[in-house]
């Protein structure tokens, strides 16, 4: 029994602590912290994969939870957005089409998200850092996650620059 409490624990730990993004705006406004979005869609298969295989993955997530908000955003949903001053919303969604493709949303298209799923990275002060289109497993997530959370793609100014980071960069999440 202590076992299986032991795996229900560490699942437990391993899920992302997800919230909207006004939620996560509003938490900048006390505690400073980057932002992380997951940008999927219901209908999208990636998506799901993302979700499941990496988002899901104990060291992704503990890293996620304890260096960024955690933002899901459904591309092609309701959600209404505050964000810098404007209101952002999805005025041509179709109720009938939920769970199929249906239209994008406003903040989707201002952040020309143009595939799914994207991740999509903010600075502290809710400033658009990087968008990442496709799948990634953890392995492949993981220098994104570091150099946007701790600032280092400030110093990667060039491709050199950005090359010799790669090629030095050694990863500590599994497949």
């Amino acid at each position: 029994m202590i076992v299986g409490a032991g795996v229900q624990a560490q699942e437990a730990e391993s899920k992302i602590n997800w919230m909207t993004m006004n939620e996560a705006l509003e938490a900048q406004k006390e505690t400073p912290k980057n932002i992380i979005m997951d940008a999927y869609t219901d209908w999208c298969g990636p998506c799901k994969m993302l979700d499941k295989n990496t988002f899901g993955h104990p060291k992704v997530a503990e890293f996620i939870n304890e260096n960024y908000y955690p933002v899901k955003f459904n591309a092609e949903g309701q959600e209404e957005i505050k964000y810098k001053d404007e209101v952002f919303a999805n005025p041509q969604y179709k109720a009938e089409l939920k769970g199929k493709r249906n239209s994008p949303h406003e903040f989707a298209r201002a952040l020309q998200i143009s595939g799914y799923p994207s991740i999509v990275f903010f600075d502290e002060k809710g400033e658009l850092i990087a968008p990442l289109t496709g799948y990634r497993t953890p392995a492949q997530i993981e220098i994104f996650l570091k150099i946007f959370a701790k600032d280092e793609y400030k110093k990667l100014t060039t491709e050199k620059a950005w090359n010799e980071y790669n090629e030095n960069f050694e990863p500590t999440f599994s497949k």
